[in-house]
């Protein structure tokens, strides 16, 4: 009787972890989502989808405060040791990542909105539509690595932030450059900086990502760059 009871609490502490991880997957999902929408506005000029962008911001913050609220459930209850607790610590972590992730895209939102009410096209863009492709596809392998608890694809997705660094200091040049010598772009390319400066931010969550599903798998924090002995 006492160890039906013992697998009976196992199988239901197992799926409410499962379930935790499920709803931090799909809180990433809605996350990507609206960061692919908010560059999609800017690049199209669509206000109508930039504004939509701002209304499901509210929809994020509630996944964050629901997850943190069944995490502290969980360990409140469960107590939980060693791979479990490291499973709860590291959702709540991501889905403050994936917040400000949020808040990013809302910021983007945003600027689309004030550049399609200016009316002209900034330079920049280029800029944007490729540093945006390389941080949704950090994000997307980032949250697929959490799934598979795939240490490798981690590394190798956290390792893609320091191109997509390279590549956002150089777009800051030559646009400083541009402004330069035409004073009159400066309020719309500030818009384009700050735009980058978004998407960077949001390379470094996605680092953060995958730095959670080391500290997952191996136990190990990396997040100040201790990397050794990890493939």
């Amino acid at each position: 009787m006492e160890m039906h009871f013992d697998q009976h609490i196992s199988r239901q502490f197992n799926e409410e972890l499962e379930g935790l991880k499920t709803e931090m997957l799909e809180m990433g999902g809605l996350v990507a989502r609206q960061v692919a929408d908010a560059v999609d506005a800017l690049a199209n000029a669509d206000s109508e989808l930039a504004e939509k962008v701002l209304q499901v911001e509210e929809e994020i913050d509630r996944c964050e405060m629901e997850l943190d609220e069944h995490a502290t459930l969980i360990i409140a209850k469960r107590q939980p040791a060693a791979s479990d607790l490291r499973m709860v610590m590291s959702v709540i972590r991501i889905a403050r990542d994936l917040e400000r992730m949020g808040d990013e895209a809302s910021k983007i939102a945003k600027m689309a909105i004030a550049l399609t009410d200016e009316g002209t096209a900034p330079r920049g863009y280029t800029e944007i539509r490729h540093i945006a492709n390389a941080v949704r596809k950090m994000l997307d392998d980032a949250l697929d690595a959490y799934t598979r608890f795939d240490v490798e694809s981690a590394l190798t997705t956290l390792a893609e932030d320091e191109q997509v660094d390279m590549d956002y200091r150089s777009a800051i040049r030559e646009l400083v450059t541009y402004m330069m010598e035409d004073p009159r772009s400066i309020s719309r390319v500030m818009n384009v900086l700050w735009t980058l400066r978004s998407l960077e931010r949001i390379g470094d969550h996605a680092k953060n990502i995958c730095e959670q599903v080391v500290y997952l798998v191996k136990g190990a924090d990396i997040r100040h760059g201790n990397k050794k002995n990890l493939r």
